[in-house]
């Protein structure tokens, strides 16, 4: 195919389509057996230094949070992250020194709540790089690929745009019609995490209410690390089959971590902790706020649990309180004037 024209980004994740198949042989098992283990070993064993990495869920819903402490925790230096549907999860990572460059479609704000001061700090400074941008489809897209097994997913997507300057895309001339096309290469992070409902011992993990990219990011990462909130009988996921997001094949660990997306949103069990969420962004409007709330919330702690401890408690907001919640006009804490 003619090449008319190739972005500037630079590509993250990508592996030929057959080197990563012969990797997976020889590196994944399909046997049945218990995937059992802390977060602590989890990210021990599976996140190094100068990893590509991926989070499942979205934005402020079911982040692997636990796993994103521990990877603090435990100084994890120069990670590349897939900035997809990123938002408190790369702005903590980012904010802490652990992700020095991103692939972005987006990922320096929180949504209704405002701008991202940490991420917007770290990359104002140079402390963190935006070596590619990329539009949320074309993100799912790369996956997809991955998934796939194929080089890249063909596309009109960003045609004729910025976003496809600056990323790692090509433009060729379609064979067919003589017209352009975009070819959005595929992604193969290199640890991707996710935090669901349940899940069995062996990593059959079932999500309930939209997947999001999940589906094929679980797919196309070598390494997969789950946090549930609770681990259940194998003839409990055998029951409801369908629900079966996440295959026990292509997982790596399984950590039963309950209330592990805290304090971002559980689908059906939990709501948003906006307090702390506000916290977090208030404190990370300087370098010694950013600081001061790791010294409290991460480093001051050894496991999750402690740090639910040190929030309050636990802090259950189910949906049949969601109406009582919006009775009054939404507080937002980290906007208020000093």
């Amino acid at each position: 195919m003619e090449i008319l024209l190739e972005g500037e980004g630079e590509l993250l994740g990508w592996h030929d389509p057959d080197e990563n198949r012969k990797w997976v042989l020889e590196n994944k098992s399909r046997d049945l057996y218990d995937k059992r283990m802390t977060v602590k070993e989890a990210v021990e064993k599976f996140v190094h230094d100068g990893d590509y990495i991926a989070c499942g869920g979205f934005g402020h819903i079911r982040i692997p949070m636990a796993l994103i402490y521990e990877i603090i925790r435990q100084g994890k230096r120069d990670l590349a992250m897939a900035g997809k549907t990123a938002v408190h999860d790369i702005d903590i990572l980012i904010g802490a020194g652990c992700v020095t460059r991103v692939e972005v479609a987006y990922a320096f704000g929180h949504e209704l709540r405002g701008l991202s001061p940490a991420g917007r700090r770290a990359v104002e400074t140079g402390q963190c790089q935006v070596v590619a941008e990329i539009s949320n489809a074309g993100y799912q897209w790369r996956f997809l690929a991955g998934m796939m097994g194929v080089p890249f997913i063909p596309s009109r997507n960003m045609l004729g745009t910025d976003t496809l300057k600056k990323s790692a895309c090509k433009v060729v001339k379609d064979p067919w019609s003589g017209k352009p096309l975009c070819l959005i290469p595929a992604a193969y992070p290199d640890v991707a995490m996710f935090h669901v409902p349940r899940c069995d011992i062996y990593g059959n993990a079932q999500i309930d209410g939209i997947l999001v990219e999940d589906f094929e990011l679980a797919r196309a990462a070598r390494r997969v690390i789950i946090t549930t909130e609770e681990i259940v009988d194998n003839e409990v996921i055998r029951a409801r089959p369908y629900r079966t997001a996440i295959p026990f094949f292509v997982v790596d660990a399984v950590c039963e971590v309950p209330y592990g997306a805290h304090p971002t949103q559980m689908p059906y069990l939990y709501f948003f902790d906006e307090e702390h969420i506000g916290e977090w962004l208030g404190l990370s409007r300087t370098p010694e706020g950013t600081e001061e709330y790791f010294d409290k919330y991460v480093f001051g702690v050894t496991c999750f649990e402690e740090y639910l401890k040190l929030v309050g408690g636990v802090r259950k907001f189910s949906y049949l309180n969601r109406v009582e919640l919006f009775q009054e006009p939404m507080k937002a804490p980290w906007l208020e004037k000093k």
